[in-house]
């Protein structure tokens, strides 16, 4: 007969707001308020040291956090929000490149700003062409990117103050750049602050020293503070569309599973693309996929947006694209890009 605690162990998390601290270590994320001088890099290292050290007093039969991701990378002098994800959660990275980031900037014009200088930003608004910068980590090809709102806060001499909305991937100094070609006297950046990545924005941001003194306080057994700093890496996934699945269809997934219609309890309408939505209405009294293991060809709509599956008592099972009918009896639902638990 087999001993019962020699059964494989749940795959699924305890829900968000009953775990442990070293569960939350192991999976949270930090709306981190990074400093000017240290590179994101750097940052990211203290980060998972700081986390590793009070892991190891805490629970040190347990594994460390495997190391920390952040949200996009800022240069060493910028500062601002820059949501950090720890140990299992470092899965969700791509989230960040879902969602739109937010900065202010100091414009320097080399010139006193034009009579139409307002228009002449106003211009940058909507879908613009950007090359990366030569010290860029990615190709120098021409591309696209989409600034979402761009708002001429002040104007002081040479200096005008910006806010600017825009896609993951836009790159600051070379819109000055640009807008500063378009006054026709030049411009480069100055000051630059990320005041926010979706879903994070700088209202709760914390220090590294607010960190390091949480932890400190949960290694000497009051987690209250650690639980304001660190929050349920959930908590990134809050701008994504959401897929509810049942728990048998959640420890299913963790197996590399996709999700199966018959597992899905409720999709957002945002997740679902309109090449589904038009397959469901019109295909209703079609033959379903009777063994469910390819999703249906999604030619004319092949990028349906990224979606996160969660449990009915909100913990993340996956990250992944909904590539067919969730009120279908059977087929896949939901393919999967990324386990979560």
């Amino acid at each position: 007969m087999t001993d019962p605690s020699d059964a494989d162990p749940d795959p699924l998390r305890a829900p968000p707001g009953e775990r442990s601290v070293p569960e939350l270590l192991r999976f949270g994320v930090v709306n981190l308020d990074k400093p000017a001088g240290p590179s994101s890099h750097q940052v990211s290292a203290w980060v998972r040291d700081a986390i590793d050290e009070t892991l190891a007093t805490l629970d040190p039969e347990g594994p460390p956090t495997r190391g920390v991701a952040h949200s996009g990378t800022l240069d060493p002098k910028v500062t601002g929000c820059l949501p950090t994800l720890t140990g299992d959660a470092t899965r969700m990275a791509q989230v960040f490149l879902e969602g739109a980031k937010e900065y202010v900037a100091v414009l320097e014009l080399h010139g006193s700003p034009p009579s139409d200088f307002r228009e002449v930003v106003a211009e940058f608004e909507g879908e613009i062409y950007q090359k990366p910068p030569r010290k860029s980590a990615v190709s120098r090809r021409l591309r696209t990117r989409t600034v979402h709102e761009l708002d001429l806060l002040e104007v002081a001499d040479r200096r005008a103050l910006l806010r600017i909305r825009c896609e993951s991937g836009t790159y600051v100094r070379k819109l000055c750049h640009d807008i500063g070609l378009a006054t026709g006297g030049g411009a480069h950046m100055g000051h630059l602050r990320r005041s926010a990545t979706d879903p994070f924005d700088d209202r709760d941001l914390r220090t590294l020293q607010d960190l390091v003194d949480a932890l400190a306080w949960a290694g000497d057994g009051d987690d209250a503070l650690l639980r304001e700093v660190v929050r349920p890496a959930e908590d990134a996934l809050a701008h994504l569309p959401a897929v509810t699945v049942a728990r048998s269809a959640a420890r299913s997934v963790a197996t590399g599973a996709a999700v199966y219609a018959p597992g899905v309890i409720d999709v957002d309408d945002a997740a679902i693309p309109a090449a589904v939505r038009d397959d469901a209405s019109n295909d209703s009294d079609a033959p379903t996929d009777t063994d469910g293991d390819a999703p249906p060809d999604r030619d004319t709509d092949p990028d349906p947006p990224l979606a996160a599956c969660f449990t009915p008592d909100g913990t993340a099972v996956c990250l992944g694209r909904v590539v067919g009918d969730p009120d279908a009896e059977n087929g896949t639902v939901v393919a999967l890009e990324r386990v979560l638990l």
